[in-house]
This record gives C-alpha cells, sequence and structure tokens, in this order.
C-alpha cells in the first residue's frame, strides 16, 4: 500500500465519521442549487437516504473493502431515482445532484487532506487519488441510477398514459363518471374551461416529443395550468389547455407560439368551452377541424374550428360523394384544380362574406376593387349561373374548394 493509499483510507475514515454531518451539508446545498428537485417532505427524506448511502458506499470504496468493479448504485439512491421519475423531474436534475456532489465532496476532502498531510507532494498524490477513485464511482453509480430512472419512466408514463386513454375514451363517450376520481387519474381539473386540441406531426421526426413540448410553450402562453397531453399514435396527440374561468383564447398568440416553435408541428384547435360537457365538446371540434386538415392536406401551422367555414368543411366531408357533385353542378368551370380558377374562388367567397362589397373585399385581400371587380366578373362567367342562383349552395361549394381543395375540384386540362 502507498502513502498515498494510507492517507486516502483516513479521509475515508472521516468521511465514514461526519457521515451525518456531510449528508445534511449535500442535502442543502442541493436544494439551493438544483430547483428542479422536489422539496417536499417524503421526497426529502429519500434524498437523505440516497446521499448518505452514497457516502457510505463512497467510504467503503475509499478503504479499499470492495473493488470499483463491483460497485453498484445504493437501493436508496436507486429509490430516489425511481420516485423522480414518477414525479416526471428531469433526469438532468439528477445527474447534476451527483456533479455536484463529487465537487462538494472533493473540496471539503481536499482541505482536510492540506491539514493532515504535511509532506505537499504527498498531499498532492493523495488528492489525485482521491479525484480518479471519485471520478470512478461517479461513473459507476450514475449508470446505474440514470437506467433506473428511465425504466421507471418508461414504465410509469405506460401505465399513467393507459389509465389517461381509458379515462379519456370514458369521458368523451359520455359516460357518468365521478368528477373528483376522474380529475385523479387524469392529472387535470375538469371544473373549469377547456381548449381541446389534436396535434401531429408534418413529417417531422420525433413527433410525439416535439408535440408535447409545444403544448408546454402554449400553456405557458395561453393557458392557466397544466395541460393534459394523450398520444394517439407515433404522430397524433389529443391535447387539452386549461384556461381557466374565461372562454378567451388569444387565437394571435397561440399562432405567434406555433409560428416561432412548432418545428414541423400542426394544431387542430375548438372552441373553448366549461366542464366535463365542455370538454367533449372541445375536443370533438378540434378532432374535426383535424379531419378537415387532414383531407384537403392542409399545410398552415394552425386550423380552429372557431371559423365558420371550418365548421362547414367539417360537415362537407361526412359525405364526400354528395360534395363532390355539390361543387360540380354548383360552380361549373370554377371547380377546376388551376391557379387562375382559385384566385377566383378566393376572391368570390370574400366578396359573398363581405356582404357583395367590392371596397371591403379588396381591403380583406389587398387588392385594388378593379381587381377584385374583374376576378368577380370572370368567376361569374366561368360558373355559368348568377350570383343570386342557388346562392347556399354557391358559398358552400367554395368553402368546400378552399378546405378540401383537390378532394373536390376537377383536374385542369393540360
Amino acid at each position: 500500500m502507498t502513502d498515498a493509499e494510507s492517507e486516502l483510507q483516513g479521509i475515508a475514515a472521516l468521511i465514514a465519521e461526519r457521515a451525518a454531518e456531510l449528508t445534511s451539508y449535500l442535502v442543502v446545498e442541493f436544494g439551493k442549487r438544483i430547483p428542479e428537485l422536489p422539496t417536499d417532505p417524503s421526497l426529502v427524506d429519500l434524498l437523505n437516504g440516497s446521499a448518505s448511502s452514497n457516502l457510505e458506499t463512497l467510504a467503503h470504496l475509499l478503504r479499499g473493502h470492495v473493488p470499483i468493479d463491483e460497485i453498484q448504485a445504493p437501493a436508496a439512491a436507486v429509490e430516489y431515482a425511481r420516485r423522480l421519475a414518477q414525479r416526471g423531474t428531469p433526469p438532468s436534475a439528477l445527474l447534476r445532484a451527483y456533479r455536484l456532489g463529487q465537487q462538494l465532496i472533493l473540496r471539503w476532502a481536499s482541505e482536510e487532506i492540506a491539514r493532515r498531510v504535511g509532506d505537499p507532494a504527498l498531499a498532492l498524490q493523495t488528492s489525485n487519488l482521491l479525484t480518479d477513485t471519485s471520478f470512478q464511482y461517479v461513473d459507476a453509480v450514475s449508470e446505474d441510477v440514470m437506467g433506473a430512472y428511465l425504466t421507471e419512466r418508461e414504465r410509469w408514463l405506460a401505465n399513467r398514459s393507459a389509465v389517461q386513454r381509458e379515462t379519456v375514451e370514458a369521458l368523451l363517450r359520455g359516460d357518468r363518471m365521478d368528477v373528483g376520481a376522474t380529475e385523479a387519474a387524469l392529472g387535470y381539473r375538469l371544473r373549469q374551461h377547456h381548449l381541446g386540441l389534436v396535434l401531429w406531426s408534418a413529417g417531422a421526426d420525433n413527433g410525439l416529443a416535439d408535440s408535447e413540448r409545444l403544448l408546454a410553450r402554449l400553456a405557458q402562453r395561453v393557458g392557466s395550468g397544466h395541460p393534459l397531453f394523450v398520444p394517439r399514435d407515433r404522430d397524433t396527440a389529443w391535447a387539452w389547455l386549461p384556461i381557466g374561468r374565461t372562454a378567451d383564447v388569444d387565437l394571435d398568440a397561440v399562432a405567434e407560439v406555433l409560428a416561432a416553435d412548432g418545428g414541423g408541428i400542426r394544431v387542430a384547435l375548438g372552441v373553448p368551452d366549461a366542464g366535463e360537457q365542455g370538454f367533449r365538446a372541445s375536443h370533438l371540434g378540434a378532432a374535426a377541424a383535424h379531419d378537415v386538415a387532414q383531407l384537403g392536406q392542409y399545410d398552415a401551422e394552425v386550423i380552429s374550428y372557431a371559423d365558420p367555414t371550418v365548421r362547414a368543411a367539417a360537415l362537407l366531408v361526412r359525405d364526400m360523394d354528395s360534395t363532390r357533385r355539390m361543387v360540380a353542378r354548383t360552380l361549373g368551370e370554377l371547380a377546376t384544380d388551376s391557379e387562375s380558377a382559385a384566385r377566383m374562388r378566393e376572391t368570390l367567397l370574400a366578396f359573398l362574406e363581405d356582404r357583395e362589397s367590392f371596397v371591403a373585399t379588396a381591403a380583406r385581400l389587398h387588392l385594388h376593387k378593379n381587381t377584385v371587380k374583374y376576378r368577380v366578373d370572370r368567376a361569374v362567367e366561368a360558373r355559368g349561373k348568377p350570383l343570386g342562383e342557388e346562392r347556399l349552395d354557391l358559398e358552400l361549394a367554395l368553402i368546400a374548394c378552399r378546405w378540401l381543395g383537390p378532394e373536390v375540384l376537377r383536374p385542369a386540362t393540360s
């Protein structure tokens, strides 16, 4: 045994002797420097047990009682990692605790070595040996606890997701359910206003993870609490944003978040509503808007059921054969899938929505009113019927073309 190893055993004995004091010191520092760690008493008790058992195991290693290749994470440390996984604490917080703990113990031990070892060269050798051994320890143990964390997180999420899916499906069926038990199963409060969403990836990798992160950012911007996220498949998720006591949602803010952080994720929004019925109704609206977007291959980042033309399109998709016949009969040559026909249809629908005002339509579309009149006249000519004839069918047909596109249009001839 070298002199440095002998000195290191003395430090190990000191760690064992002062374990309670050092444990308290570490736990206090973790609380100050790692805000992500839970602070409720039960988790703090587990953190104390984890820190204490890690110090005890490190002392055994420094004394040479156990070889490094046989070191395993203490049971208390593994249990703490599992509980963090259940709480959804970021794994980075757990790893940071180990790095910080190593840093603090090395600093304390270096001061003790400086006091105990008079020979500077021997003190340096002892410190270097301590540093190397502690890195080996943290490397081995952190791998164990991270494995336990990830395994528990996967199991916990799978079980929780299954319960959430079953509970959500029962709510959407309208089953009679105890509100308190339902809220506990969902981890979400029903007695408030909700905004239902459907999120899906537009060819992006890791779609569900991106969708969940986007939902969290939306909740920070327009929500009033923790959202509910329920995966449906690898690309699609249902979600609900709690919006508190009001049905008002800043759709401009939603659009801003999507424009800045969407990352290939598309969102269909329902109409805000309250309570259990509102939970169901807002989701059904979002799901209907999602159907419209999917069928029409809609490429914008957000589509909202609050838009009356989306609501109309959602009804039209239920019988696509009838919708196609209505579009062809009502629009004539205006139902051609071409850029020029699309411009005329867009202008004509805006013109009808603006009560046939050339000035209002020009302002909406940022066109000269003479351009609006020219397009409207051409659209009427292509249709082959005056505007007043089958007026309701005309508006519905134009709405179908706007949202469903090639699904209801006649291919352009070359």
